[in-house]
């Protein structure tokens, strides 16, 4: 099929999907009110732990702040307003010039209310004349992947294929999952097709291609610039500039000397699209020097960090320059919100030595702009202070929660037990457990699975039993983290029969369904020991429980040692009726005969069906001229 008839049915899959309707102002009624919540005017303040070379600011417990309520913003307006005439003059005034970064930061904040997105962006596109770029519209697809705005997204989708915007991968995978997730199924299917079709013509783009294998393959140097030089027509459009510095992102290095280059180039100059791109393939510990430098030429040029660029970029950065570039957007124009606050404090949380001065810049930063503490941010900081064995600073922490009008809960106590389980303090985190009770938060089986972790990781696997023992006592039924956790703590000691024992028992009596990769282990252990009867029955109760056999490693142990009957009773547990499928026999005939164990394998296939012994990969096992 050529790249013409390719267009063709793309644009006959979108259409057919979608009304003959146009994008317009006014073209859908609005189906829902959303406000946002005022924030509040007393935020509270935390003292710092923070080194004193430090130049942060510190704050004390027991001190108040008042800030006024922030002024309203574009995003509030809309966020609070049915759209009409008069949210539009009102829209005129607070965004008085539009720009990528603007519109993409409200279509973003905008993203979970599909009507609202989509009013802006029509907003944007038709009355305002702006020619949204391939983010924009990127996030707008994703707000409509859902239900009752199925036909808003196909237009959407067949507007960026007339733009030339070629989706890429990873905006493909996170609308399917969108579209799965909404139980759009019809619609998954043709959001694939679309997508195949169009990935067809972008993998024509021979010139793009050239360019990506160019960057990729050589060190920049004169020699790759003529040939570049040979190549292109400048000016290069955005779409191209999207399109290579997509694909290059390995080398990112490389790729921003081809990115000075084309700047460089024909009277070509870079926009806050291409820039922000350029940031995104930056965005790493080998390329972090030139990542500054780019931000700070962006500034002085008047373009911002977009804020999808934001997003992606900071599970890429180092913690430090992600919150450094927290900070700085903070005081711009385009200020992420909590959940990035959250993400931030997440991230810290996960290190194995968090930095708590980190932590501390991310949350006086919040509140320094005004924003009101949410939990999720008291429990970040709780966390990290937890983790690295803070624990009167942590009940400060609490204290102040509880000033905010937030009870701890099973994740404020879980991070304390947590802490106090690495720190091997097992007596103070049990007294947790009954201070709980006490409290009226009644500990729930992911609070009890930390402790038991604990316990276990500490090599006490007695006390963990004697806990799991007082767990089920109160009712509380184990799932399978928990079984998985107790099962490490008999393989910790060796006692691989006792791990056994203790799965089929937690199968039998508690109607737990472990995860896969418990089942695999534990049949791995097992053929360890030689314990193939054991590893027998967890190959039927895995089935049972729905998940494909795991016989690899009874094959391989068969195979070099087992006999004839075991490689059977392997056959049988492969099956998934009463006779063995004809790729089972094939699967361990094969085994036998990468072993150098000919007979073995001989023996096996005279006892199997006819349509194993008639397989062309059986016959041509044996030498020419023999059969089976």
């Amino acid at each position: 099929m050529n790249r013409a008839k390719l267009l063709r049915f793309s644009t006959q899959l979108a259409t057919s999907l979608v009304s003959t309707r146009q994008l317009g102002p006014h073209s859908s009624g609005l189906t829902q009110v959303t406000r946002f919540s005022q924030l509040a005017t007393q935020f509270p303040l935390f003292s710092s732990i923070i080194s004193p070379q430090t130049n942060l600011k510190k704050f004390n417990l027991d001190q108040r702040l008042f800030f006024s309520s922030k002024s309203e913003t574009f995003v509030d307006l809309i966020s609070s307003n049915d759209w009409c005439e008069e949210t539009e003059i009102e829209l005129e005034k607070l965004v008085p010039k539009l720009t990528h970064e603007s519109i993409v930061y409200g279509l973003m904040k905008l993203n979970e209310n599909p009507q609202k997105c989509l009013d802006f962006f029509k907003w944007v596109s038709v009355r305002k004349g702006f020619d949204p770029s391939y983010v924009p519209y990127s996030v707008l697809l994703r707000s409509l992947a859902c239900k009752d705005f199925v036909k808003d997204f196909w237009i959407v989708a067949l507007e960026m294929q007339e733009k030339g915007f070629f989706i890429d991968n990873a905006l493909y995978l996170n609308v399917l999952s969108d579209l799965k997730r909404e139980k759009l199924d019809k619609a998954a299917e043709d959001w694939s097709k679309f997508y195949k079709t169009l990935s067809v013509v972008y993998d024509g783009d021979e010139c793009a291609k050239y360019v990506v294998n160019l960057i990729l393959e050589f060190d920049w140097n004169e020699r790759v610039k003529g040939l570049l030089k040979k190549e292109l027509t400048f000016p290069l459009s955005e779409n191209f500039m999207l399109r290579v510095l997509r694909e290059v992102w390995k080398q990112p290095l490389r790729a921003f000397s081809f990115f000075d280059w084309v700047g460089s180039c024909g009277g070509y100059e870079h926009n806050s699209v291409t820039y922000n791109a350029m940031l995104r393939v930056l965005a790493g510990s080998e390329s972090i020097n030139e990542f500054w430098d780019l931000v700070g030429r962006m500034k002085r040029e008047g373009f911002e960090v977009d804020f999808d660029t934001l997003i992606k970029i900071f599970r890429q950065l180092p913690i430090n320059d992600s919150v450094t570039l927290f900070e700085m957007m903070m005081d711009g124009p385009y200020k992420p919100s909590l959940p990035e606050c959250n993400l931030l404090l997440t991230t810290i949380s996960r290190e194995s030595n968090p930095d708590m001065d980190l932590a501390y810049r991310v949350m006086n930063k919040c509140v320094a702009v005004g924003y009101t503490l949410s939990k999720k941010v008291y429990d970040g900081m709780h966390r990290i202070l937890c983790k690295i064995g803070k624990f009167d600073e942590a009940k400060k922490i609490v204290q102040e929660m509880k000033n905010a009008g937030y009870e701890p809960d099973n994740i404020t106590y879980s991070q304390e037990i947590f802490g106090l389980c690495a720190q091997k303090r097992f007596e103070e985190a049990c007294n947790l457990l009954d201070e709980m009770e006490a409290n009226g938060c009644i500990p729930d089986i992911k609070t009890w699975t930390i402790l038991l972790r604990g316990y276990c990781e500490a090599d006490q696997v007695d006390e963990a039993l004697c806990s799991f023992s007082k767990m089920t006592g109160k009712n509380v039924n184990p799932d399978a983290e928990t079984l998985e956790v107790l099962l490490y703590g008999f393989l910790s000691k060796n006692k691989v029969l006792g791990a056994y024992k203790f799965l089929v028992e937690m199968v039998d009596k508690c109607d737990i369904k472990p995860w896969q990769a418990t089942y695999k282990l534990m049949i791995e252990k097992l053929v360890e020991v030689e314990k193939l009867e054991e590893a027998f029955e967890l190959l039927r109760m895995m089935k049972q429980q729905g998940y494909p056999p795991f016989p690899d490693p009874i094959v391989r142990y068969i195979s070099k040692s087992g006999t004839v009957d075991d490689a059977k009773k392997v056959l049988k547990a492969l099956s998934s009726k009463d006779v063995p499928s004809t790729a089972a026999y094939v699967r361990v005939i094969r085994s036998f005969f990468e072993q150098g164990r000919e007979s073995e394998a001989r023996d096996l296939i005279y006892s199997s069906p006819y349509r194993v012994r008639s397989q062309k990969e059986i016959r041509n096992m044996f030498s020419p001229g023999q059969s089976a």
